[in-house]
């Protein structure tokens, strides 16, 4: 009964329905290390888990929403990874245009190197980062608020349609949640593009998973913890 409930609840805005779940995942990522070092990868925890469900809740009621592979995304997602990599140090980051600290993520410096806390925690990031992240931003970004920009009743808008000032503003704001700015705004626009090329979110969905995966990959391998 709670279930259908709360897709009742909501499905009565297009809007609410494609963003909350990605906000409720923001807010928590705000509160990551607010209670000393350890609780940051525990939050990590529980908004991925949180995300999941998210994602449960809301699939059925978002068509443009489905699972999709095509080698165009594959190559796209490759594409973003090594613009992501390669732009690293080539321009300041937004922590250093405003100032902060920014700690790496790394489990094995908080629980002990190779203990079995530090692995469990470096598998929930590649299963959030994955699987769960791609879904809630592209939906938040290239479905709702691309749309949004040409006309406040963005479901009339064809995914398909290309506005300039709606991929500027969507890829902007996208930009703006990551620290590497310029690495971001770059997703952006390449995942918007594959978006308006299908007309709905899974290749945009499959090449962000993509880059995601090669990113855990690098930062795995090569033990460059700074691009988590």
């Amino acid at each position: 009964m709670l279930l259908p409930k709360l897709r009742r609840s909501l499905n009565t805005s297009p809007g609410i329905v494609r963003v909350v779940p990605f906000l409720l995942f923001f807010l928590l990522t705000a509160l990551q290390g607010q209670w000393g070092p350890e609780s940051g990868y525990w939050i990590y925890v529980v908004k991925t888990v949180l995300g999941g469900w998210m994602i449960w809740v809301v699939w059925p009621m978002i068509k443009e929403l489905r699972w999709s592979f095509d080698w165009v995304a594959v190559a796209v997602g490759i594409g973003v990874f090594v613009i992501w990599v390669g732009l690293n140090g080539r321009y300041p980051t937004l922590t250093d245009l405003f100032g902060g600290e920014s700690e790496p993520w790394n489990p094995h410096l908080i629980f002990g190197e190779g203990t079995y806390w530090a692995w469990f925690f470096i598998v929930c990031r590649c299963f959030g980062s994955i699987l769960v992240v791609p879904i809630l931003e592209e939906t938040a970004f290239r479905s709702a608020i691309y749309r949004y920009v040409i006309d406040v009743d963005f479901m009339k808008v064809s995914l398909r349609r290309f506005h300039w000032p709606a991929l500027l503003v969507a890829s902007g704001i996208f930009a703006l949640e990551h620290d590497r700015w310029l690495a971001g705004f770059v997703c952006g626009l390449a995942y918007q593009w594959l978006v308006m090329r299908k007309g709905h979110l899974g290749g945009a969905v499959c090449a962000h998973a993509v880059t995601n995966a090669l990113l855990a990959a690098w930062v795995l391998l090569r033990n460059v913890w700074n691009f988590w």
